[in-house]
């Protein structure tokens, strides 16, 4: 499992971060305050105490206390409302003042830990739009002004280091790692989080490239489809008045000949007028729950019809109990399926259909010589096929039908020689 980010850093330049980033961000600076919370008191008693240098207990730990119990309102206040810009920035100008406060009670500007004010810019410059993360600057500028002026001085005990300057280069050692280790932390983060928006951007990009070749092919076919409505009729007119002259109908050969042409100019027509249908309805409209295993037995069935001469291995797994969502483009996606399997393996192919957690898994198997590595690699994009240029469409149909009915399609040789193709599609229910 992917670690979470710390920063939700899908911000575009320019844009406000969406509602699920800027909560995301706050939820991660109510970590980093809760750290800041436990640092600071931790360093206030160490120092008091372990150190012996006197500092304002009081004042100190309220600033400590005070910022944790904001940070227990935004904990518990967060997840009901939309977190806002302004919010975070709000935070953050919250942050700096209260580490403004401790510093002011604790050296000022002559406290080693003042180069934290460094983690308060960039963390403004990298959640913050331009205007606002100026305005944390300017507080932040003003902040260190004011120190440089005005804080109350720390008095070390005599004996504790032999020479003072030491031990402020070792504070100040310690901020600059601590500084640094921090950014670097920050900055792989933030790395990782563009570099998988850029994935995902990518992503995007060539679903939508995918969805434009649908778009010109659906636009493509339903002309074809207009077109072919006028000469199928035609050919069903010119066939069924050969079917009835008596030297056709007295040839058993012919008759029979003549019978399948009507099958299958029969079949265009379904075809053609599924396709004008589909092309004419809102998409999801014609979507319907339909019980898995009715709809893969009418499939069979009519698939069968027009390949007798192929076996088809149907091997349905418990499949009564379970109903899919049945899209008007799905049953001819199991046709292309079949039918590109019996391209390669024209004496059987096999089909198994099964249900594993909330899948059903609909396999074709065949004996040919199996997918290239690069089709593989490719499988289901436009046009990537081993039949040749133009080629291709099934599998890139059945890739795009299976993605928008939450589904996916799988591909890969098998050991004992041919390849399987799986459409997964996700179960509507159980008991239909």
């Amino acid at each position: 499992m992917s670690e979470p980010p710390l920063l939700a850093l899908t911000r575009r330049r320019g844009d406000a971060p969406d509602d699920s980033a800027a909560a995301e961000n706050m939820r991660q600076l109510v970590q980093l305050r809760w750290i800041a919370v436990a640092g600071q008191t931790a360093t206030i008693l160490l120092v008091h105490f372990g150190l012996g240098v006197p500092l304002p207990m009081a004042q100190m730990l309220g600033v400590a206390l005070a910022l944790g119990l904001v940070n227990l309102a935004t904990t518990l206040a967060a997840p009901r409302h939309r977190v806002r810009t302004i919010e975070i920035m709000l935070a953050l100008l919250l942050d700096m003042a209260a580490l403004t406060l401790q510093l002011y009670f604790s050296g000022g500007a002559d406290n080693p830990f003042i180069s934290l004010y460094l983690l308060q810019v960039v963390l403004g410059a990298i959640l913050l739009p331009t205007p606002a993360a100026v305005v944390l600057v300017a507080a932040t500028g003003a902040s260190y002004a004011l120190l440089t002026i005005r804080a109350l001085p720390l008095t070390l005990p005599s004996g504790l280091i032999a020479d003072s300057a030491d031990l402020f280069a070792i504070g100040r050692w310690i901020a600059f790692v601590m500084v640094a280790g921090l950014l670097v932390m920050f900055i792989a983060r933030i790395s990782r989080n563009l570099r998988a928006r850029d994935a995902h951007v990518a992503d995007l990009r060539q679903h939508a490239a995918e969805q434009d070749g649908i778009v010109r092919m659906g636009l493509f076919a339903s002309g074809a489809a207009h077109e072919l409505g006028t000469p199928l009729g035609t050919l069903s007119v010119i066939l069924a008045d050969w079917r009835r002259m008596p030297a056709i109908a007295n040839d058993f050969s012919l008759t029979a000949d003549v019978v399948e042409m009507q099958g299958e100019v029969g079949r265009c027509k379904a075809i053609v007028s599924d396709i004008l249908q589909s092309a004419g309805q809102p998409r999801g409209e014609a979507m319907e729950r339909a019980s898995a295993r009715a709809f893969l037995d009418d499939c069979v069935v009519t698939w069968t019809k027009l390949h007798r001469d192929i076996l088809l291995d149907y091997v349905p797994r418990a499949l009564e109990a379970t109903s899919v969502v049945v899209d008007p483009a799905l049953r001819q996606a199991v046709w292309n399926l079949l039918d590109n399997a019996a391209e390669v393996s024209p004496h059987a192919i096999g089909l198994e259909a099964m249900v594993e957690g909330d899948h059903l898994i609909v396999a074709v198997t065949d004996d040919g010589p199996g997918f290239t590595p690069d089709v593989l690699a490719g499988v289901g994009k436009l046009y990537r096929s081993t039949k040749g240029e133009g080629h291709g469409l099934g599998l890139f149909l059945a890739t795009n039908l299976a993605r928008r009915l939450g589904g996916r399609l799988e591909a890969r040789n098998c050991t004992e020689g041919g390849a399987e193709v799986r459409l997964i599609l996700p179960v509507a229910g159980q008991g239909l």
